[in-house]
Protein backbone atom coordinates (compact mmCIF):
# COMPACT_ATOMS: atom_id res chain seq x y z
CA UNK A 1 0.00 0.00 0.00
CA UNK A 2 1.07 3.10 -0.62
CA UNK A 3 1.56 4.48 2.81
CA UNK A 4 4.41 1.76 4.00
CA UNK A 5 6.53 3.10 1.48
CA UNK A 6 6.14 6.74 1.93
CA UNK A 7 7.10 6.35 5.96
CA UNK A 8 10.73 6.25 4.27
CA UNK A 9 10.78 9.44 2.84
CA UNK A 10 13.24 12.31 4.18
CA UNK A 11 11.98 13.83 7.50
CA UNK A 12 10.93 17.15 7.24
CA UNK A 13 9.48 19.78 9.70
CA UNK A 14 6.89 22.14 8.57
CA UNK A 15 4.31 24.57 9.78
CA UNK A 16 6.62 24.08 12.98
CA UNK A 17 5.03 26.05 16.34
CA UNK A 18 7.26 25.57 19.47
CA UNK A 19 4.53 24.88 22.35
CA UNK A 20 4.55 26.27 26.09
CA UNK A 21 5.75 23.32 28.47
CA UNK A 22 2.21 24.31 30.36
CA UNK A 23 0.28 23.76 26.83
CA UNK A 24 2.05 20.42 26.39
CA UNK A 25 0.53 19.58 29.92
CA UNK A 26 -2.49 20.65 30.74
CA UNK A 27 -3.96 20.33 26.63
CA UNK A 28 -2.31 18.20 23.68
CA UNK A 29 -0.49 15.73 25.49
CA UNK A 30 -2.96 14.65 28.19
CA UNK A 31 -3.75 11.03 28.31
CA UNK A 32 -7.15 11.94 28.84
CA UNK A 33 -10.18 12.95 27.68
CA UNK A 34 -11.10 15.74 30.09
CA UNK A 35 -12.77 15.29 34.30
CA UNK A 36 -15.83 16.95 32.63
CA UNK A 37 -15.22 20.24 35.47
CA UNK A 38 -15.88 23.36 34.12
CA UNK A 39 -12.42 25.02 32.19
CA UNK A 40 -10.86 21.40 31.77
CA UNK A 41 -10.55 21.00 28.13
CA UNK A 42 -11.73 18.18 25.74
CA UNK A 43 -8.87 16.10 24.30
CA UNK A 44 -9.36 14.81 20.76
CA UNK A 45 -7.20 11.50 19.83
CA UNK A 46 -6.83 11.24 16.61
CA UNK A 47 -5.38 8.12 15.21
CA UNK A 48 -3.07 7.52 12.23
CA UNK A 49 -0.40 5.65 10.45
CA UNK A 50 2.05 8.47 10.43
CA UNK A 51 4.36 7.13 12.99
CA UNK A 52 7.65 8.36 11.93
CA UNK A 53 9.93 10.91 10.05
CA UNK A 54 8.34 13.40 7.27
CA UNK A 55 4.94 12.59 7.71
CA UNK A 56 4.89 12.34 11.32
CA UNK A 57 6.06 15.60 11.74
CA UNK A 58 3.99 17.27 8.95
CA UNK A 59 0.97 15.62 10.72
CA UNK A 60 2.11 17.20 14.41
CA UNK A 61 2.70 20.94 12.67
CA UNK A 62 -1.12 21.73 12.18
CA UNK A 63 -1.55 19.95 15.54
CA UNK A 64 0.68 22.37 17.60
CA UNK A 65 -1.07 25.29 15.21
CA UNK A 66 -4.64 24.24 16.46
CA UNK A 67 -3.31 23.73 20.34
CA UNK A 68 -1.77 26.96 20.22
CA UNK A 69 -5.13 28.57 19.20
CA UNK A 70 -7.57 26.80 21.02
CA UNK A 71 -8.19 26.50 25.32
CA UNK A 72 -11.35 24.59 24.78
CA UNK A 73 -10.81 21.58 22.64
CA UNK A 74 -6.99 19.66 22.26
CA UNK A 75 -5.93 17.64 19.39
CA UNK A 76 -3.45 14.82 20.25
CA UNK A 77 -1.90 11.85 18.33
CA UNK A 78 -1.45 8.74 18.17
CA UNK A 79 0.31 6.76 15.59
CA UNK A 80 0.42 2.59 14.48
CA UNK A 81 2.40 1.66 11.55
CA UNK A 82 0.35 0.86 8.64
CA UNK A 83 0.58 -2.74 8.38
CA UNK A 84 -1.09 -2.84 11.67
CA UNK A 85 -3.58 0.00 11.36
CA UNK A 86 -6.67 -1.95 10.17
CA UNK A 87 -6.31 -4.70 12.79
CA UNK A 88 -5.59 -1.92 15.98
CA UNK A 89 -9.29 -0.30 14.46
CA UNK A 90 -11.33 -2.98 14.00
CA UNK A 91 -9.57 -4.79 17.27
CA UNK A 92 -10.03 -1.30 19.34
CA UNK A 93 -13.61 -0.80 18.20
CA UNK A 94 -14.58 -4.54 19.08
CA UNK A 95 -12.94 -3.83 22.72
CA UNK A 96 -14.56 -0.20 23.13
CA UNK A 97 -11.80 1.78 23.22
CA UNK A 98 -12.25 3.77 19.80
CA UNK A 99 -10.69 6.64 19.45
CA UNK A 100 -12.33 10.26 18.37
CA UNK A 101 -10.65 10.55 15.17
CA UNK A 102 -9.27 7.97 12.47
CA UNK A 103 -7.17 7.87 9.48
CA UNK A 104 -8.00 5.00 7.33
CA UNK A 105 -6.84 3.64 4.03
CA UNK A 106 -9.82 4.63 1.70
CA UNK A 107 -9.90 0.52 0.62
CA UNK A 108 -10.90 -0.08 3.83
CA UNK A 109 -14.29 2.01 4.08
CA UNK A 110 -16.56 -0.08 3.31
CA UNK A 111 -15.64 -2.97 5.97
CA UNK A 112 -15.18 0.01 8.57
CA UNK A 113 -18.88 0.94 7.75
CA UNK A 114 -19.94 -2.56 7.95
CA UNK A 115 -18.29 -3.03 11.51
CA UNK A 116 -19.59 0.13 12.78
CA UNK A 117 -16.47 2.46 13.10
CA UNK A 118 -17.24 5.34 10.78
CA UNK A 119 -19.46 7.64 11.53
CA UNK A 120 -21.27 9.15 8.15
CA UNK A 121 -20.13 12.73 7.28
CA UNK A 122 -22.57 15.85 8.76
CA UNK A 123 -24.71 17.08 5.54
CA UNK A 124 -22.66 20.60 5.66
CA UNK A 125 -19.69 19.11 6.23
CA UNK A 126 -20.67 16.25 3.16
CA UNK A 127 -21.54 19.04 0.82
CA UNK A 128 -18.23 20.82 1.49
CA UNK A 129 -16.11 17.54 0.54
CA UNK A 130 -18.35 17.07 -2.44
CA UNK A 131 -17.84 21.13 -3.88
CA UNK A 132 -14.23 20.90 -2.86
CA UNK A 133 -12.61 17.73 -3.87
CA UNK A 134 -12.60 15.84 -7.37
CA UNK A 135 -15.07 12.59 -7.56
CA UNK A 136 -12.17 10.18 -7.51
CA UNK A 137 -11.64 11.18 -3.67
CA UNK A 138 -15.07 11.49 -2.95
CA UNK A 139 -15.80 8.20 -4.35
CA UNK A 140 -12.81 6.60 -2.48
CA UNK A 141 -14.42 8.41 0.74
CA UNK A 142 -18.01 7.19 0.56
CA UNK A 143 -19.49 3.95 0.57
CA UNK A 144 -23.15 3.32 -0.09
CA UNK A 145 -23.82 6.93 -1.39
CA UNK A 146 -22.78 8.20 1.96
CA UNK A 147 -19.81 9.86 2.25
CA UNK A 148 -17.58 9.00 5.74
CA UNK A 149 -14.48 11.47 5.75
CA UNK A 150 -12.75 14.10 4.54
CA UNK A 151 -10.04 12.61 1.82
CA UNK A 152 -6.50 13.42 2.59
CA UNK A 153 -3.37 12.42 0.70
CA UNK A 154 -4.60 11.07 -2.68
CA UNK A 155 -2.11 8.87 -4.84
CA UNK A 156 -2.52 8.83 -8.71
CA UNK A 157 -0.42 6.41 -10.63
CA UNK A 158 1.49 7.71 -13.82
CA UNK A 159 4.34 6.10 -15.78
CA UNK A 160 7.59 6.43 -14.57
CA UNK A 161 10.80 6.53 -16.64
CA UNK A 162 14.50 7.07 -17.20
CA UNK A 163 15.54 9.32 -20.09
CA UNK A 164 18.92 8.34 -20.36
CA UNK A 165 17.79 5.13 -21.21
CA UNK A 166 15.07 5.40 -23.44
CA UNK A 167 17.52 8.29 -25.48
CA UNK A 168 20.86 5.55 -25.08
CA UNK A 169 17.78 2.80 -26.93
CA UNK A 170 16.82 5.33 -30.03
CA UNK A 171 13.42 5.76 -28.29
CA UNK A 172 12.34 9.75 -28.22
CA UNK A 173 10.12 9.95 -25.33
CA UNK A 174 7.50 8.20 -23.17
CA UNK A 175 5.47 5.50 -24.90
CA UNK A 176 1.82 7.04 -25.44
CA UNK A 177 -0.29 3.30 -26.68
CA UNK A 178 0.58 -0.04 -25.61
CA UNK A 179 2.32 -1.30 -28.63
CA UNK A 180 4.78 1.91 -27.95
CA UNK A 181 5.06 0.79 -24.73
CA UNK A 182 6.03 -2.84 -25.65
CA UNK A 183 8.34 -1.92 -28.29
CA UNK A 184 10.28 0.73 -25.59
CA UNK A 185 10.53 -1.94 -23.05
CA UNK A 186 11.75 -4.36 -25.59
CA UNK A 187 14.77 -1.46 -26.56
CA UNK A 188 15.44 -0.99 -23.51
CA UNK A 189 16.37 -4.68 -22.12
CA UNK A 190 19.84 -5.58 -21.52
CA UNK A 191 21.60 -8.58 -21.06
CA UNK A 192 24.94 -9.43 -20.49
CA UNK A 193 26.80 -12.19 -22.51
CA UNK A 194 25.46 -15.36 -20.46
CA UNK A 195 21.89 -13.94 -20.74
CA UNK A 196 21.50 -12.46 -17.53
CA UNK A 197 19.11 -9.05 -17.26
CA UNK A 198 20.91 -5.44 -16.92
CA UNK A 199 17.99 -3.38 -17.62
CA UNK A 200 14.62 -4.25 -17.73
CA UNK A 201 12.58 -2.64 -19.96
CA UNK A 202 9.43 -2.51 -18.11
CA UNK A 203 9.19 -3.06 -14.15
CA UNK A 204 6.63 -5.38 -12.83
CA UNK A 205 7.13 -6.18 -9.24
CA UNK A 206 5.78 -8.32 -6.55
CA UNK A 207 7.67 -5.85 -4.28
CA UNK A 208 3.65 -5.97 -2.19
CA UNK A 209 0.11 -5.56 -3.09
CA UNK A 210 -0.14 -2.14 -4.20
CA UNK A 211 3.28 -2.39 -6.75
CA UNK A 212 1.41 -5.57 -7.84
CA UNK A 213 -1.68 -4.83 -7.70
CA UNK A 214 -1.88 -1.15 -8.19
CA UNK A 215 -0.15 -1.26 -11.46
CA UNK A 216 -2.31 -3.98 -13.33
CA UNK A 217 -5.56 -1.88 -11.64
CA UNK A 218 -3.84 1.05 -13.45
CA UNK A 219 -3.81 -0.99 -16.69
CA UNK A 220 -7.22 -2.24 -16.48
CA UNK A 221 -9.05 1.42 -16.06
CA UNK A 222 -7.10 2.30 -19.23
CA UNK A 223 -8.33 -0.63 -20.93
CA UNK A 224 -11.82 0.42 -19.74
CA UNK A 225 -12.45 -2.49 -17.03
CA UNK A 226 -13.11 -2.67 -13.30
CA UNK A 227 -12.03 -5.12 -10.66
CA UNK A 228 -15.33 -5.26 -8.98
CA UNK A 229 -18.78 -5.38 -10.46
CA UNK A 230 -20.59 -1.93 -10.75
CA UNK A 231 -23.01 -3.36 -7.54
CA UNK A 232 -19.93 -4.75 -5.45
CA UNK A 233 -20.84 -8.64 -5.42
CA UNK A 234 -18.46 -9.80 -7.25
CA UNK A 235 -15.34 -9.31 -9.40
CA UNK A 236 -15.57 -8.16 -13.12
CA UNK A 237 -12.22 -8.15 -14.28
CA UNK A 238 -12.92 -11.36 -16.36
CA UNK A 239 -13.39 -9.47 -19.16
CA UNK A 240 -12.19 -8.59 -22.65
CA UNK A 241 -10.08 -5.45 -20.65
CA UNK A 242 -8.94 -7.84 -17.77
CA UNK A 243 -7.71 -10.22 -20.51
CA UNK A 244 -5.99 -7.74 -22.32
CA UNK A 245 -4.10 -6.54 -19.65
CA UNK A 246 -2.88 -9.99 -18.46
CA UNK A 247 -1.84 -11.12 -21.71
CA UNK A 248 0.37 -7.33 -22.26
CA UNK A 249 1.78 -8.73 -18.63
CA UNK A 250 2.46 -11.89 -19.58
CA UNK A 251 4.35 -11.17 -22.94
CA UNK A 252 6.18 -8.38 -20.96
CA UNK A 253 7.79 -11.26 -18.59
CA UNK A 254 7.79 -14.07 -21.38
CA UNK A 255 9.94 -11.82 -23.73
CA UNK A 256 12.14 -11.26 -20.89
CA UNK A 257 11.20 -7.05 -21.17
CA UNK A 258 10.53 -7.32 -16.78
CA UNK A 259 11.74 -9.49 -14.74
CA UNK A 260 8.96 -9.79 -11.73
CA UNK A 261 11.46 -11.16 -9.09
CA UNK A 262 13.45 -7.71 -9.11
CA UNK A 263 12.65 -5.16 -6.59
CA UNK A 264 11.45 -1.98 -8.49
CA UNK A 265 12.02 0.16 -5.86
CA UNK A 266 16.01 -0.35 -5.45
CA UNK A 267 16.11 -1.51 -9.54
CA UNK A 268 14.83 1.93 -10.72
CA UNK A 269 16.83 4.52 -8.82
CA UNK A 270 19.77 2.22 -10.20
CA UNK A 271 19.33 2.95 -13.34
CA UNK A 272 17.98 -0.89 -14.02
CA UNK A 273 14.86 -0.77 -14.97
CA UNK A 274 13.90 1.75 -18.18
CA UNK A 275 10.11 2.24 -17.32
CA UNK A 276 7.74 1.37 -14.43
CA UNK A 277 4.20 2.13 -13.11
CA UNK A 278 3.99 3.90 -9.89
CA UNK A 279 1.67 6.55 -7.42
CA UNK A 280 3.01 10.02 -7.04
CA UNK A 281 4.38 9.43 -3.26
CA UNK A 282 8.03 8.08 -4.85
CA UNK A 283 8.84 11.19 -6.83
CA UNK A 284 10.20 12.41 -2.88
CA UNK A 285 11.92 9.21 -2.23
CA UNK A 286 13.53 9.31 -5.86
CA UNK A 287 15.01 12.71 -5.43
CA UNK A 288 16.52 11.81 -2.34
CA UNK A 289 17.63 8.52 -3.31
CA UNK A 290 19.26 9.66 -6.85
CA UNK A 291 20.42 12.89 -6.05
CA UNK A 292 22.13 14.11 -9.35
CA UNK A 293 20.71 11.46 -11.71
CA UNK A 294 17.54 12.18 -10.69
CA UNK A 295 17.49 14.42 -13.58
CA UNK A 296 17.38 11.18 -15.60
CA UNK A 297 13.57 10.64 -13.89
CA UNK A 298 10.04 11.57 -16.10
CA UNK A 299 6.52 11.21 -15.68
CA UNK A 300 4.50 10.77 -18.20
CA UNK A 301 0.67 10.09 -18.33
CA UNK A 302 -0.68 6.08 -18.88
CA UNK A 303 -0.09 4.47 -22.29
CA UNK A 304 -3.58 4.21 -23.55
CA UNK A 305 -4.67 1.04 -25.29
CA UNK A 306 -4.98 2.43 -28.86
CA UNK A 307 -4.49 5.82 -30.04
CA UNK A 308 -6.86 8.94 -29.04
CA UNK A 309 -8.30 6.15 -25.91
CA UNK A 310 -9.20 8.82 -22.80
CA UNK A 311 -7.09 8.72 -20.57
CA UNK A 312 -7.35 6.76 -17.81
CA UNK A 313 -5.43 5.18 -14.56
CA UNK A 314 -5.73 4.29 -10.80
CA UNK A 315 -6.31 6.54 -7.71
CA UNK A 316 -5.84 5.22 -3.52
CA UNK A 317 -5.67 7.31 -0.59
CA UNK A 318 -6.72 7.99 2.89
CA UNK A 319 -9.47 9.71 4.74
CA UNK A 320 -9.59 11.59 8.45
CA UNK A 321 -13.07 10.49 9.86
CA UNK A 322 -14.77 10.32 13.21
CA UNK A 323 -15.37 7.24 15.23
CA UNK A 324 -18.63 6.25 15.83
CA UNK A 325 -17.17 5.52 19.67
CA UNK A 326 -16.06 9.36 20.09
CA UNK A 327 -18.12 11.18 22.72
CA UNK A 328 -17.04 14.57 21.10
CA UNK A 329 -18.06 14.03 17.35
CA UNK A 330 -19.15 17.95 16.94
CA UNK A 331 -15.61 18.69 18.09
CA UNK A 332 -14.08 16.25 16.18
CA UNK A 333 -15.47 17.26 12.90
CA UNK A 334 -14.75 21.40 13.89
CA UNK A 335 -11.12 20.27 13.63
CA UNK A 336 -11.17 18.34 10.73
CA UNK A 337 -13.01 21.45 8.88
CA UNK A 338 -10.22 23.96 10.10
CA UNK A 339 -7.83 21.32 8.97
CA UNK A 340 -9.04 19.91 5.58
CA UNK A 341 -11.08 23.17 4.33
CA UNK A 342 -9.89 26.37 5.76
CA UNK A 343 -7.02 28.02 3.17
CA UNK A 344 -4.28 29.56 4.56
CA UNK A 345 -1.60 32.36 2.79
CA UNK A 346 1.99 30.67 2.43
CA UNK A 347 4.61 31.87 -0.16
CA UNK A 348 5.90 29.10 -2.35
CA UNK A 349 8.55 29.19 -5.24
CA UNK A 350 8.48 32.84 -5.11
CA UNK A 351 4.73 33.48 -5.50
CA UNK A 352 2.06 34.33 -2.67
CA UNK A 353 -0.72 31.11 -2.67
CA UNK A 354 -3.55 30.09 -0.79
CA UNK A 355 -4.27 26.54 0.20
CA UNK A 356 -5.61 23.86 3.02
CA UNK A 357 -3.23 22.67 5.39
CA UNK A 358 -3.84 19.19 4.28
CA UNK A 359 -2.79 20.35 1.18
CA UNK A 360 0.26 22.22 2.50
CA UNK A 361 1.02 18.95 4.24
CA UNK A 362 0.94 16.66 2.07
CA UNK A 363 3.19 18.45 -0.69
CA UNK A 364 5.22 18.80 1.67
CA UNK A 365 6.04 15.17 1.32
CA UNK A 366 5.65 15.04 -2.12
CA UNK A 367 2.24 14.01 -2.21
CA UNK A 368 -1.38 15.37 -3.06
CA UNK A 369 -4.98 16.03 -2.08
CA UNK A 370 -7.86 15.44 -4.32
CA UNK A 371 -8.30 19.49 -3.59
CA UNK A 372 -7.44 20.42 -7.56
CA UNK A 373 -7.71 23.47 -7.22
CA UNK A 374 -4.36 23.51 -3.94
CA UNK A 375 -3.08 21.37 -6.43
CA UNK A 376 -2.86 23.76 -9.05
CA UNK A 377 -2.01 26.21 -6.75
CA UNK A 378 1.13 24.64 -5.03
CA UNK A 379 2.63 22.80 -8.05
CA UNK A 380 1.51 25.30 -10.77
CA UNK A 381 4.14 27.69 -10.71
CA UNK A 382 7.37 25.89 -9.77
CA UNK A 383 8.51 22.75 -8.03
CA UNK A 384 9.13 19.38 -9.17
CA UNK A 385 7.78 18.91 -12.91
CA UNK A 386 7.11 15.13 -12.17
CA UNK A 387 4.37 16.21 -10.03
CA UNK A 388 2.11 17.70 -12.75
CA UNK A 389 1.14 14.25 -14.47
CA UNK A 390 -0.36 12.85 -10.75
CA UNK A 391 -2.17 16.02 -10.62
CA UNK A 392 -3.85 16.45 -14.11
CA UNK A 393 -4.65 12.85 -13.31
CA UNK A 394 -6.84 13.54 -10.37
CA UNK A 395 -9.47 14.82 -13.48
CA UNK A 396 -9.71 11.34 -14.53
CA UNK A 397 -8.32 8.64 -12.26
CA UNK A 398 -10.87 6.15 -11.00
CA UNK A 399 -10.76 4.68 -7.25
CA UNK A 400 -9.94 1.65 -5.79
CA UNK A 401 -13.38 0.03 -5.08
CA UNK A 402 -13.51 -0.18 -1.45
CA UNK A 403 -16.70 -2.76 -0.68
CA UNK A 404 -16.73 -4.62 2.37
CA UNK A 405 -14.01 -7.43 1.08
CA UNK A 406 -11.97 -5.23 -0.34
CA UNK A 407 -8.65 -5.88 1.34
CA UNK A 408 -9.01 -9.29 1.03
CA UNK A 409 -9.99 -9.55 -2.28
CA UNK A 410 -7.15 -7.30 -3.44
CA UNK A 411 -4.86 -10.00 -1.45
CA UNK A 412 -5.97 -12.48 -3.42
CA UNK A 413 -5.82 -10.03 -6.84
CA UNK A 414 -2.24 -10.42 -6.10
CA UNK A 415 -1.72 -13.90 -5.33
CA UNK A 416 -2.86 -14.68 -8.62
CA UNK A 417 -1.09 -11.75 -11.00
CA UNK A 418 1.98 -13.47 -9.11
CA UNK A 419 1.05 -16.92 -10.44
CA UNK A 420 1.10 -15.63 -13.78
CA UNK A 421 3.90 -13.68 -13.86
CA UNK A 422 5.68 -16.58 -12.53
CA UNK A 423 4.36 -18.71 -15.12
CA UNK A 424 2.29 -21.03 -12.66
CA UNK A 425 -0.92 -20.00 -14.77
CA UNK A 426 -1.98 -19.00 -18.35
CA UNK A 427 -4.04 -16.01 -18.51
CA UNK A 428 -7.20 -18.00 -18.77
CA UNK A 429 -6.56 -20.05 -15.29
CA UNK A 430 -5.78 -16.66 -13.56
CA UNK A 431 -9.08 -15.28 -14.66
CA UNK A 432 -11.26 -18.06 -13.46
CA UNK A 433 -9.44 -17.72 -10.17
CA UNK A 434 -9.88 -14.85 -9.52
CA UNK A 435 -13.26 -14.66 -10.74
CA UNK A 436 -13.95 -17.61 -8.40
CA UNK A 437 -11.77 -16.75 -5.17
CA UNK A 438 -12.69 -13.08 -5.27
CA UNK A 439 -16.69 -13.35 -6.05
CA UNK A 440 -16.35 -16.25 -2.63
CA UNK A 441 -14.87 -13.40 -0.29
CA UNK A 442 -17.12 -10.04 -1.47
CA UNK A 443 -20.18 -12.43 -1.29
CA UNK A 444 -18.98 -13.30 2.23
CA UNK A 445 -18.53 -9.51 3.49
CA UNK A 446 -22.15 -8.59 2.49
Amino acid sequence: MTAVRRTRGPSRRVFALALPSALLAGGCAAPHRGTGRPGDPIVLTLLSHYASGALKDALQGPVDEWNAAHDRVKVRTKAVEFDDLLTTLMVRQAAGQGTDIIHPYCLWTGQLVRAGVLRPVPPGHAEEIRRGYGAAAVGAASAGGRVYGYPTEVQTYALYYNKRLLREAGVTGPPRTWRELEEAAHRTTRRDRYGNTLVQGFGLSVADDSTTVGQTLALLNVAGGTFVSADGRGTAIDSPAGRAVFDLEHRLVAAGASAPGVNVYKAFPSGQVAMVIGAGWWTADLKALMGRDYRDVGVAPLPVRAAHDAPATLSTGFLLGVDTASEHPREAWRFLRWLNTEKVRVTRAAREVTATRMSLLQVSVGSLTGRADDMRALLGGGGDANLRPFRDALAYAVPEPNVPGAQQAKSLLRKNIEALWTGQRSTDETLRAIRRQVDQEVARSW
